[in-house]
């Protein structure tokens, strides 16, 4: 995209103060996007994004900037804007850039870019007419599909230079149940790190009927009980309350800050012994995967919990300078128009030994999350208040009826101590997760587990 010569050039002009730090990212993406309600396609657009940012630092204090213009001149100008906030003699030698390192683990056999748009389109029809046909309480479809490719080359003074290309797609399908009682709703997103041969990987008819299967049992079921009980919570989604209510609060965004319930317990006990928890960026074509992390370097398997032990946070530059701690490869951001900081990729709960079954057995009463939803989460504490999607009480060790309007609140670090059966049944499911550096794909997962006690809220009186 540039010349190796250029970028130096912008580097040094950063430099050319009492900064310590620059980098550039630049960014070319392609994007499909494919919006269908109403049995209509709404939107059916390809589009070409460019832009370059630059960072700035003194220490852990940085500047950012960014622009969609190309030419070196642009370039300098900025670099020089952003160098001046840090006035003084220049701190760095003038710095060359090493040979630059491309990463090539996620193969990708059918780039979405050479894919015509006609036969996305036809895709999504498909997966919305399953949808529609699984039952006539079916409604509404609401579809979108989506897919990228985007290309990064980030330079820095921090003996990095490195060119990344990270293909993504994702369909995702909404639908809504309705009779004269009520009105539920079921969604199915399933999405990679693959080009368009994602789709034959799976059934596309398969997944538009499952967001309708969800919708249907709930449009039926009864209301949720509100008490506290043992709930078990199934695989795949079911890791977006770790996610949200621990994961976040084991970033180095709000950890070096003392923002978080975990600062300072690093090598403390802060969950069961059952619980080991990793984020995992190398997993082969995983939504949240990249060769690199969004500050060049290379990403990793961090495991953050060891047997209820925190092990680890993840860590971006700046912040593991605040920390006294090196970067974990966990700086990621949405594109050129944001500063990196520390966020997750693909973030789980670890396989345990129990199966299913045997977690079903061993709860004499209590609810099965099958299926989770929204929620909301206070990083600073963990505490949430999470929707269930799809539920099911259990009664004497088994599965019995479907249950609708149930949410589970409480606090991440009590939930962590609370698990008491983790299964051996560990699958992924897919996410965006905004934060201070924009909007990113990231895989949430677990296998099933069991947290022994927990707030149910539900309209209905215990039963």
């Amino acid at each position: 995209m540039f010349e190796k010569k250029s970028l130096e050039r912008i580097i040094n002009k950063a430099l050319d103060s009492a900064a310590d730090f620059a980098e550039i990212f630049v960014e070319k993406t392609f994007q499909s996007s494919i919006t269908m309600q109403s049995n209509n396609i709404e939107n059916a657009v390809n589009n070409d994004k460019f832009g370059v940012g630059i960072r700035v630092a003194k220490g852990h204090q940085s500047v950012y900037g960014y622009t969609n213009k190309a030419d070196e001149e642009t370039l300098l100008d900025l670099a020089n804007d952003l160098a001046t906030v840090f006035s003084g003699t220049r701190a760095k030698k003038a710095i060359t850039l090493p040979k630059m390192k491309k990463g090539d683990k996620h193969q990708i056999k059918r780039k979405p870019d050479t894919v015509d748009i006609k036969e996305k389109v036809d895709l999504v029809k498909r997966a919305n007419q399953a949808a529609r046909n699984y039952s006539k309480d079916i409604s509404q479809v609401n579809l979108s599909y989506m897919d990228t490719v985007q290309n990064v080359w980030i330079a820095s003074s921090e003996d990095i230079y490195v060119h990344d290309e990270r293909i993504r797609t994702r369909l995702g399908i909404h639908s809504v149940a309705k009779n004269e009682d009520d009105m539920q709703s079921g969604f199915n997103g399933p999405g990679g790190h693959y080009g368009f041969e994602f789709y034959d990987t799976f059934d596309v008819e398969e997944a538009g009927q499952e967001a309708s299967r969800i919708a249907v049992t709930m449009l039926y079921a009864d209301e949720a009980p509100s008490a506290t009980m043992p709930v078990v919570i199934d695989n795949g989604f079911g890791g977006v309350i770790f996610h949200e209510a621990c994961g976040h609060s084991l970033e180095a965004t709000s950890v070096a800050k003392n923002a978080s319930v975990f600062s300072g317990k690093k090598n403390e006990k802060i969950g069961s012994d059952l619980v080991t928890a990793i984020d995992d960026g190398t997993i082969e074509n995983a939504w949240g995967s990249a060769n690199f992390d969004d500050e060049g370097r290379p990403q990793k398997r961090r495991v953050l919990i060891e047997k209820g032990m925190l092990k680890s946070y993840m860590v971006d530059h700046l912040n593991g300078l605040r920390m006294n701690e090196s970067s974990t490869g966990s700086g990621r951001r949405e594109s050129y128009r944001f500063a990196p900081t520390s966020r997750m990729s693909n973030t789980f709960i670890d396989n345990g030994e129990s199966t299913f079954d045997e977690i079903i057995e061993a709860t004499e009463y209590g609810l099965y999350a099958k299926k989770m939803g929204g929620g909301s989460v206070q990083p600073s504490s963990g505490d949430f208040n999470f929707a269930v999607m799809e539920g099911y009480m259990i009664r004497n060790g088994k599965i019995a009826e479907p249950v609708k309007g149930a949410t589970l609140v409480g606090t991440g670090k009590d939930a962590l101590k609370k698990i008491d059966m983790v299964g051996d049944n560990l699958s992924r499911a897919q996410g965006m997760c905004g934060s201070l550096s924009g909007s990113i794909p990231t895989d949430v997962g677990q296998p099933t587990i069991r947290i022994s006690n927990m707030t149910v809220g539900g309209r209905k009186g215990n039963a």
